[in-house]
Formats: C-alpha cells, sequence, structure tokens
C-alpha cells in the first residue's frame, strides 16, 4: 500500500503550479480528503478535476478514487499506531503466559502491518540498486545496528562485502568517504536519530543513493533517503527494547536478501552451500 502523505511530500517539488495547489491542500487537509468529491477539492485549490486525476496518476494512483482509499487506509494506520502507543506490553500483575500471549501477539501484529504497507515498486529499485552498486554500506545504532549486522552476514555470504561498524564517528567517516558508486542502508525505527540524519547528510553530499529502513511517516531521514522501506511497529513502555520495530527490521532485511537473491538464484545457491560452516558434532552432544 503507498503512502499518500509521503509520497506527496517527496513530489511536491517536481510538480506544477497547480500541482502545488492541490498537493499542499491535501498534506495540510488529509483528514478532509476522504470526505471531499473531487470537484470540492478542485474548488477548493482553484484547479479542475482533470489536474487533480493527473496529479494522482503521475504518484502511481488511478485516479482520485484510488487515492483516497489509500489515505483512508494510512489515516487508519496512524491513527491506529498512535492507540498502540498508549498501551502496555506488560503489567506488573501479567502471568508468564500472558507476557509470552501479548509478545508474540505484538510481534505478529507488527509483521502484518508491515506487510500491508510494503511498496513493491520500492522495494524492487531497492533490489536493482543492490545489483549494481560497488559497496554497501549499512548505518544503525542501539538495536538497529544489531539489524545492520544481521544484514551484512546475510549479503556477505553471497559475496557481497558491507561495510558495518560499531563506532558512530567512524560511520559519519565512512558516509563522507562514500562515492555515487556506494549503496547507503539507514535502519532507524524512528528516523529521527541525529546520528543517522547527520551519515545522510553526509552521503547525499556525496551523491550516494540512500534506503532507509523506518517507522511508517514522515520523518528527516525519509526526507534525506531516495528510497522508504517502512515498517509497522508499535512500541510502548518498553520501547528501549526495541522489540517488534526490530521484527519487523529483520522481517524487511529477510525480503531484500532474498529477493536479491532469486535475481541470481543458481549463483546465490552455490555461494550460500559454500558459505556454509559446518559444525563438528561430538558424540556426547
Amino acid at each position: 500500500m503507498k503512502s499518500v502523505l509521503v509520497m506527496l511530500r517527496e513530489y511536491y517539488n517536481q510538480a506544477t503550479a497547480t500541482e502545488k495547489e492541490i498537493v499542499k491542500y491535501i498534506l495540510d487537509n488529509p483528514k478532509d480528503i476522504p470526505e471531499m468529491t473531487i470537484y470540492e477539492l478542485a474548488g477548493k485549490t482553484f484547479s479542475s478535476p482533470a489536474s487533480i486525476i493527473r496529479m494522482c496518476k503521475k504518484n502511481g494512483f488511478k485516479g482520485f478514487k484510488d487515492l483516497t482509499k489509500a489515505l483512508i487506509y494510512e489515516l487508519a494506520m496512524r491513527e491506529h499506531n498512535k492507540e498502540q502507543e498508549t498501551k502496555e506490553v506488560l503489567k506488573s500483575s501479567d502471568s508468564l503466559k500472558n507476557i509470552i500471549d501479548n509478545v508474540t501477539y505484538k510481534n505478529i501484529i507488527s509483521l502484518e502491518d508491515t506487510k500491508n504497507i510494503i511498496d513493491i515498486d520500492i522495494i524492487k529499485k531497492c533490489v536493482e540498486l543492490l545489483n549494481k552498486c560497488q559497496n554497501i554500506c549499512i548505518f544503525g545504532i542501539g538495536s538497529s545496528l544489531i539489524v545492520a549486522k544481521d544484514a551484512q552476514q546475510k549479503f556477505m555470504r553471497l559475496n557481497r562485502y558491507c561495510t558495518v561498524i560499531d563506532d558512530w564517528h567512524l560511520q559519519l567517516l565512512t558516509a563522507r568517504n562514500m562515492s555515487p558508486k556506494d549503496l547507503g542502508i539507514i535502519i532507524s525505527y524512528s528516523g529521527q536519530t541525529l546520528e543517522m540524519i547527520e551519515c545522510a547528510k553526509a552521503m547525499k553530499e556525496n551523491g550516494v543513493k540512500i534506503i532507509s529502513i523506518t517507522r511508517y511517516g514522515v520523518s528527516p531521514v525519509v526526507d534525506l533517503c531516495d528510497y522508504n522501506i517502512f515498517v509497522a511497529a508499535n512500541e510502548s513502555t518498553f520501547r528501549s527494547g526495541a522489540m517488534s520495530s526490530r521484527i519487523s527490521q529483520l522481517n524487511i532485511i529477510d525480503i531484500l536478501f532474498t529477493a536479491y537473491a532469486s535475481n541470481k538464484y543458481e549463483n546465490s545457491l552455490e555461494l550460500i552451500a559454500k558459505t556454509h560452516i559446518r559444525k563438528e558434532r561430538r558424540e556426547n552432544d
């Protein structure tokens, strides 16, 4: 499902003068749009129904109804996220069974919601970048760094060397030394981590293509990246543990890895077999 608000915000700078009025009105009044007809929107933006339809099609929608449908879903998702953020994953009175059920349920919901907002076209473009880039540099701190290391391990099994560095200062130095032939992947649940914003700015200055894996919605990291893959995780009191967000991010890495491997199926099978590390089994084990 396409993110209407993110897509329109990214499209605004390249829109025509008439389209800018339409886009600005939608961005400023997203909750009003589902209740409006195309003629009402045209009147509010001093445009025409034809201009609105053209703008919708340029952004990958069949027309105004298709855009409205996607917007209704997006607004519902955002409201759902807000509601979930107010709920506790854990209560002092919870039994061990409740803890198991609640955490597992939350992770399942996170994966389901993430699947529903994945833009297949964006995934395709990201896989193309993975195929043709010279080097892959992955950035993240905290729990996102764990996800970055998982991605590194997977892609290295396919003979794609990935740079993942623990120290943020070295991450920034790496970003400043990258070239347009390289690919940057930023993993940040909030999309607002200052260190990741600085790395994105440095890569942007060097003309590096950047993929982000962030929380669903608009953020500074999203604004700086070329392609944005969203996860729909809902963290609460124990957000410092980054539980469901980490599961969703790992799922995205698995999707990118599998899609990349499938493009070179036979070669990938050989490389995976070659890099498999067998462990000797002891008699007493």
